[in-house]
């Protein structure tokens, strides 16, 4: 049996999904969780000097969406042809374009250039949870073709540290969505581990 350690910061941020899909995969797992204060000591050693990192048998692999697509490979939740898997794709990029949109103006130091991204982020906000909301309500309650997929799990994983950022749900207003997370968490191996993992401010 692989050993898997995945090490990140004791947030849930990019973590959170893959922490999600590892738990609902079975697979157990050392979840490292790295105070910012310590980040320093360990980023040189680190792939591109980044995290999340997964470790399988002692090698290292970085970038959470390769991450996230290898363990939704493995566990048959990245759709069942390549049109599927496309599909997915576009919705995770999708995601990460909203978060990062989001995170940018968030964590900015300079006030006025803060003032600018959060214009631009706030803009694109109601628009991309307007498409996901639709998307989902066309797919039967997911993201892609009405089953369970990788996308499902970086949304759920994705809504706390959005809801940090925003101050309340994020899916408040869009029904669709607070259901798709709501079935993400309540899948009996994420329930449990969200039941036991350490309670993080975002």
């Amino acid at each position: 049996m692989p050993t898997y350690k995945l090490t990140y910061f004791d947030v849930t941020g990019l973590g959170e999904s893959l922490r999600f899909l590892l738990s609902h995969s079975g697979v157990k797992f050392e979840d490292v969780r790295l105070k910012f204060d310590d980040w320093p000591k360990y980023k040189p050693n680190m792939p591109m000097g980044q995290m999340p990192v997964l470790e399988i048998d002692g090698k290292q692999y970085h970038q959470s969406r390769a991450i996230g697509r290898f363990l939704a490979k493995k566990n048959n939740l990245y759709g069942s042809d390549d049109f599927e898997a496309m599909e997915i794709d576009a919705a995770v990029d999708s995601m990460d374009d909203i978060r990062q949109a989001l995170s940018l103006y968030y964590w900015q130091q300079d006030p006025a250039l803060k003032e600018k991204l959060k214009e631009t982020a706030f803009e694109k906000w109601p628009y991309y949870l307007d498409k996901f909301e639709e998307q989902v309500k066309k797919n039967g309650g997911y993201f892609v073709n009405g089953k369970l997929s990788w996308a499902d799990f970086l949304w759920a994983g994705y809504c706390e540290y959005l809801s940090f950022i925003l101050g309340g749900d994020p899916n408040k207003d869009h029904p669709e969505l607070k259901k798709l997370v709501e079935k993400v968490r309540a899948l009996p191996n994420v329930k449990a581990y969200i039941e036991k993992r350490p309670k993080t401010q975002l």
